[in-house]
């Protein structure tokens, strides 16, 4: 259980830190002059790739912790990457955190520790071939909420069915890699149907992610998206996937399960609420560009 504890964490981890690097690194491309330099360029362009690279870290980690932990505690521990952007845009770039982004702060800790300490540690029970189909039928489903949504001439509406869509591939994401298992040779995952549904969920949540975000308030698409990425997979774990609770610790799973959803959901919406001045005092300190410090808290899985 340590190692996936540790996998756990190092997803979060990995996760915060890169939705920070990606944002420096994309308001430093942006602030480039027009004619600017390739070298120029590669350096402004720098932080981002590391970003992107601390994903591929955040995925593999948490791909290891879904090895030996419930999806319940994994993906609350994914979902938390939040609150490492938030504390991580106090340390680099000097932001302030309001006493209700510190409560969600430790409220998303809280239920951590709990949700760790009354998961019961183990690998997934494998429901058979007919699963894996049902997954790859679960992606077509997602395809078809991403095209509503996308074609909805309602933005708000369309946005939350894409909060949905994305919600439920980040979550079908999770369940494949709980399942998954890398055969011998490695490269016959080629013809496995669970690792074409992961890819097929990854590429449609994020696509649908972005969108969501374009159409509607932050806020509204994380906490929709949290809620779905996490409640639909730990409920599949549960019933399907021989995920357990220790006996007699089901109310301080679900206390904590909701603790820590909520903290997240409150952190997602901490870029919307930044007030105008502090963010000028902010600038200053950090030395950085007008917008260097409009970091989003929310980051698509890959």
């Amino acid at each position: 259980m340590t190692l996936g504890l540790v996998g756990a964490l190092v997803a979060a981890v990995a996760y915060g830190a890169g939705t920070v690097l990606q944002a420096i690194g994309a308001r430093r491309l942006t602030a480039l002059p027009s004619g600017a330099g390739g070298r120029a360029r590669v350096g402004a362009a720098l932080p981002y790739a590391a970003g992107l690279g601390l994903d591929g870290l955040g995925f593999a980690a948490s791909v290891l912790a879904l090895r030996t932990l419930p999806l319940f505690l994994v993906e609350s521990a994914v979902a938390s990457s939040v609150a490492v952007t938030a504390v991580l845009s106090v340390v680099v770039l000097h932001l302030h955190l309001r006493r209700a982004e510190i409560g969600a702060l430790g409220a998303v800790a809280v239920g951590l520790v709990c949700l760790a300490a009354v998961a019961e540690p183990g690998p997934a029970v494998q429901p058979g071939n007919g699963f894996a189909i049902a997954t790859l039928v679960a992606a077509a489903a997602v395809a078809a909420l991403l095209a509503t949504g996308a074609l909805d001439h309602d933005r708000q509406r369309g946005a939350i069915v894409l909060s949905v869509a994305a919600g439920l591939g980040f979550g079908g994401v999770g369940v494949s890699a709980r399942l998954i298992e890398v055969p011998d040779p490695w490269w016959h995952l080629g013809v496995d149907a669970l690792a074409w549904a992961l890819v097929a969920h990854a590429a449609l949540a994020t696509v649908a992610y972005g969108l969501a975000l374009a159409r509607a308030r932050v806020t509204t698409v994380a906490a929709i998206t949290f809620v779905t990425e996490t409640v639909v997979p730990a409920t599949i774990g549960l019933a399907l996937l021989g995920d357990r609770v220790l006996p007699g610790r089901w109310p301080l799973a679900g206390l904590a399960f909701a603790l820590t959803l909520v903290g997240c959901i409150v952190l997602a919406g901490r870029s919307e609420s930044s007030p105008s001045r502090d963010l000028e005092h902010d600038r200053d300190d950090a030395h950085l560009t007008p917008g260097a410090l409009d970091v989003p808290v929310t980051n698509p899985r890959p």
